[in-house]
């Protein structure tokens, strides 16, 4: 049986890549399981960054349909549990986290891209959340958040469909690259990321993820608290005696 997911590091960075091509990546429940191990088992690897990127044309359909034909109302219940929880995994992981759309993401696919950090793109990626015009629930929350209530509304409501170039204009994706700069891209973006010291990345990600959760006088204590924590640090030590170098 083909594994839904594939892991692979390299030299701290972890790649994840979804490997359901036959069903358009479809989430499953094997699939969401597995995202959830893989990023348990990057964190207990110390990985410096995590990329999710998919086999195939499509980044992700959606949820698998077929799997949840016939199913009683306590199995879809279970299902989408382990899908939310899949989605989380990724938002809670510490280091930096990349997803790599190079083609339609619909669905549990916006929410696996926009549980990522940043969202690198192709020109024939899409965003679609169509889950509404489906009689169901889903993509509510993490939309909003970065695209504003109003431009999560009219994709739920109407099934309208995000180009990557509407994506990064809305601040959905953070770079929009052809398919022969990709991997030129990728490895600009990843040379710096790698280098740098992993506990910085990871208060610096807390500290911008938290802090927008909380009002001004909460993240800046976010903040100082991440400070006292990098100070601590003895990588951030050896980063500053280079800039004497």
């Amino acid at each position: 049986m083909t594994e839904p997911l594939l892991y692979a590091e390299a030299g701290g960075l972890v790649t994840l890549t979804l490997n359901r091509p036959q069903a358009r990546n479809a989430l499953n429940i094997a699939l969401a399981e597995a995202l959830a191990a893989a990023c348990r088992r990057a964190v207990a690897e110390a990985a410096r960054c995590v990329l999710i990127r998919a086999n195939g044309p499509v980044f992700c359909a959606g949820a698998d349909l077929k799997e949840r034909q016939g199913m009683e109302d306590d199995a879809v219940r279970a299902r989408r549990v382990k899908g939310f929880w899949a989605y989380e995994s990724i938002e809670r992981l510490p280091m930096p986290t990349i997803a790599v759309v190079e083609g339609p993401a619909v669905g549990s696919g916006v929410e696996i891209a926009a549980a990522c950090d940043l969202i690198v793109a192709m020109p024939a990626a899409s965003f679609r959340t169509p889950e509404a015009l489906w009689g169901t629930v889903g993509a509510t929350q993490r939309l909003p958040r970065i695209l504003g209530k109003r431009l999560a509304k009219d994709m739920m409501f109407t099934g309208r469909t995000l180009s990557a170039e509407e994506a990064l204009a809305a601040g959905l994706v953070a770079r929009l690259v052809p398919a022969e700069a990709l991997e030129a891209t990728l490895d600009a973006m990843l040379a710096p990321l790698l280098k740098a010291p992993a506990t910085a990345l990871a208060l610096a990600k807390r500290c911008i993820d938290e802090g927008l959760e909380r009002d001004p006088r909460g993240a800046l204590a976010t903040e100082l608290l991440a400070i006292e924590e990098s100070l601590a640090a003895a990588d951030w030590k050896r980063a500053m005696a280079g800039f004497g170098a």
